[in-house]
């Protein structure tokens, strides 16, 4: 009897998306390598280190925990099993104004009703309530309509079902405007809004959907794995290769190679020369650097990558990482320094694609989580100042917005920090973080660009705007080539860790059906733990759902009952 071959599958770019995606390629019966250019795992979700200092280089905090539970238990483990702790922050930001002024986010309910009646009476934390309620189902309809679905064709938008939920979702609302019906002073407004930065948008153009991000904050808290966010994905490695999945690291891709016609995708050429054939080949590559780079550019092809260069990018960033030679308590472990001038911070980053005079900006301390982020009695700091991103595309003509590449870097670099420390200083009353630098590692747009090949420097991506969701987003499947297929933060479903891991189910279970193989995960929601304990269904009559009857259908059973009544003893009088 001839023996089967198995199928070959190559993963390009060795981050978020195309780890989870090898480790299930591999678990569903595929021979798969993973070629990662950089001779690192993770992609921005790596580590930085400097001399007993630890920084996270992209993500600094763990959102959607059940996404990340899922991805492990439909691999046959859990974070638990592979050694990931996960710590919960005691709160989640201090958010500071620049009237001196400072609010603390949080999932403890009784300080966050203090907090807003403080700034909004007592109506206003009912108002809250209903934010919570509206954001809850968000985020469930997203999960469960979104998130794990793939829209392949322009009917799944037309579907008569999806279309009830979509409206549900408040697509055609910004956060800003959906923040304003139950947050009634600007301050608040301003609290409940600032998280569209996770997505590189605006909160007045990010559609009002997103209010998931800062509900799963407060419903199920801000997580930080021990060790730095990369531990996650050195775990998914770990499951990957006890599947087989090979790992070639410092391996970049040169080309996708194609069939004779140029219509199916069957290897790469490495920048080595060397040849690898394939079955299906998996681009965890940034999208828009792949269309234009990676393929062969047909004249169909060539039109689509310059359409793509073409579409709204997300932001770019100034990251800074500070070794600090003493602890600094005034800061808290996630911090968001709020611009006077709120609006404009984010009209000069993606309407202008500019450096705002004054920005928005995230300081992260992970030493305060895990005190082996930075040497005894010292603290490591990430400074995250979104930006622009640059006005063209690596090698290819200008767009109409952008960063110019002559651009004088180190005075935009140096004005930067200017603001970001005197800020700090101003608002919380310590000690200027310059005089307690001992060593500063520095990520600029061009930074984001080479070393992650990210178009433009964009560093989430391609926008979340309404035509670039859905149906509307780059496909995970190749456009106009057979066996090639996309995951991670420009295809369906987005950007942002949690998300990127539903694109590789979604991604794979796509590739399954495709070669006619059957996928060997069925996750239900009651199966999976929720931060470690498991759900357990329980047989007590104590526990029996017994959904209450709604006051409509009881008042028109009690109608009824009364008519009956009425025509049967009522007699009119004279007969």
């Amino acid at each position: 009897m001839e023996k089967i071959r198995q199928k070959k599958a190559i993963v390009i770019g060795a981050g978020a998306g195309g780890i989870a995606t090898a480790a299930r390629l591999a678990k569903s019966g595929f021979q798969v390598t993973v070629l990662e250019k950089n001779s690192f795992t993770g992609g921005r979700c790596s580590l930085i280190h400097h001399e007993g200092y630890r920084f996270d280089q992209g993500p600094s905090l763990l959102l959607l925990p059940k996404l990340f539970r899922e991805a492990f238990y439909d691999l046959d483990t859990s974070l638990e099993a592979e050694g990931v702790e996960l710590l919960q922050c005691p709160s989640n930001y201090n958010v500071w104004f620049s009237d001196g002024e400072s609010f603390e986010l949080s999932t403890d309910l009784s300080r966050m009703k203090t907090q807003i009646e403080r700034w909004e009476g007592k109506d206003g934390f009912e108002r809250y309530l209903a934010w919570l309620r509206e954001a809850h189902q968000h985020y469930e309809l997203s999960v469960s309509d979104v998130l794990h679905k793939n829209f392949t064709k322009w009917w799944d938008l037309a579907n008569p079902g999806f279309i009830r939920t979509g409206l549900k979702l408040h697509p055609l609302h910004s956060i800003w405007s959906r923040a304003s019906k139950y947050f009634w002073t600007e301050r608040l407004r301003r609290v409940f809004t600032f998280a569209t930065m996770y997505m590189g948008m605006s909160p007045f153009d990010a559609p009002a959907t997103y209010s998931l991000l800062q509900y799963t904050e407060l419903a199920e808290g801000i997580w930080y794995p021990r060790g730095g966010f990369h531990v996650v994905l050195q775990a998914l490695v770990d499951v990957g290769k006890r599947l087989g999945v090979e790992y070639r690291l410092s391996t970049p891709v040169k080309q996708v190679l194609t069939s004779p016609d140029g219509k199916t995708a069957n290897g790469v050429l490495l920048e080595s020369g060397e040849r690898l054939e394939a079955d299906v080949v998996v681009v965890n590559a940034d999208l828009v650097y792949a269309y234009s780079n990676l393929f062969p550019q047909t004249p169909s092809m060539e039109s689509y990558s310059r359409s793509l260069r073409e579409r709204d990018g997300s932001c770019s960033s100034i990251s800074f990482y500070w070794s600090l030679n003493r602890k600094v308590p005034e800061l808290k472990t996630h911090n968001i320094f709020l611009a006077e001038e709120y609006r404009e911070s984010f009209d000069a980053i993606f309407d202008r694609q500019s450096l705002p005079k004054e920005p928005s900006f995230y300081i992260n301390v992970p030493s305060r989580m895990d005190e082996a982020a930075a040497p005894n009695g010292c603290d490591a700091v990430i400074a995250l100042v979104p930006t622009g991103h640059l006005l063209q595309s690596k090698g290819f003509m200008k767009s109409d917005a952008g960063i110019p590449r002559d651009q004088d870097w180190p005075t935009l670099v140096n004005q930067a920090r200017r603001t970001v420390l005197s800020t700090i200083s101003a608002r919380t009353g310590c000690e200027s973080l310059g005089n307690l630098i001992t060593n500063e590692i520095i990520n600029d747009p061009f930074t984001w660009e080479s070393k992650f090949n990210l178009d433009k420097g964009s560093i989430l991506g391609l926008s979340h705007s309404f035509f670039n969701v859905l149906k509307f987003r780059p496909s995970t499947k190749a456009r106009g080539l057979d066996n090639a297929y996309f995951v991670g933060a420009s295809t369906h479903p987005g950007t942002g860790v949690p998300i990127v891991l539903a694109g590789a189910k979604i991604t794979t279970e796509q590739i399954l059906e495709d070669f006619g193989m059957p996928v060997t995960w069925q996750t239900h929601p009651s199966q999976l733990k929720d931060q470690g304990v498991p759900q357990t269904k329980s047989t007590s009559q104590l526990d029996k759902v017994h959904a209450p009857v709604s006051g409509t259908i009881l008042y028109m059973i009690s109608l009824s009952i009364w008519l009956v009544f009425f025509m049967y003893f009522w007699r009119p009088t004279g007969f």
